[in-house]
């Protein structure tokens, strides 16, 4: 397995204190908040961490007007994968998409 670069960091949002992890992935950085299993990802750290952020503050946001959004922190085994995948190149494009139900 390939050396993966991790970091840690901490988070201080208008709502609340959030621990999160970094690491390169491929030719991005990605960043995992602890607390809830968001995402944010960019060319640089930065622009990881400054997703992740956005990301979060839209979902407390939401998770505040509405009554029925999950909120759980991340579980041990996705924890577990974001630490140990393996940094391989994918040539398929995957696509995502907000749908309404």
């Amino acid at each position: 397995m390939k050396k993966v670069i991790q970091r840690i960091g901490i988070l201080l949002t208008s709502f609340c204190l959030i621990f999160f992890l970094f690491r390169k992935s491929a030719n991005y950085w990605v960043s995992l908040c602890l607390e809830n299993g968001l995402v944010g990802q960019g060319q640089t750290p930065e622009q990881a961490i400054d997703k992740l952020k956005k990301a979060i503050e839209s979902f407390l946001e939401a998770y505040q007007n509405e009554d029925n959004i999950y909120d759980s922190p991340i579980r041990i085994d996705e924890l577990h994968e974001f630490l140990t995948i393996e940094d391989t190149e994918s040539s398929q494009t995957y696509e995502l998409r907000k749908v309404y139900a």
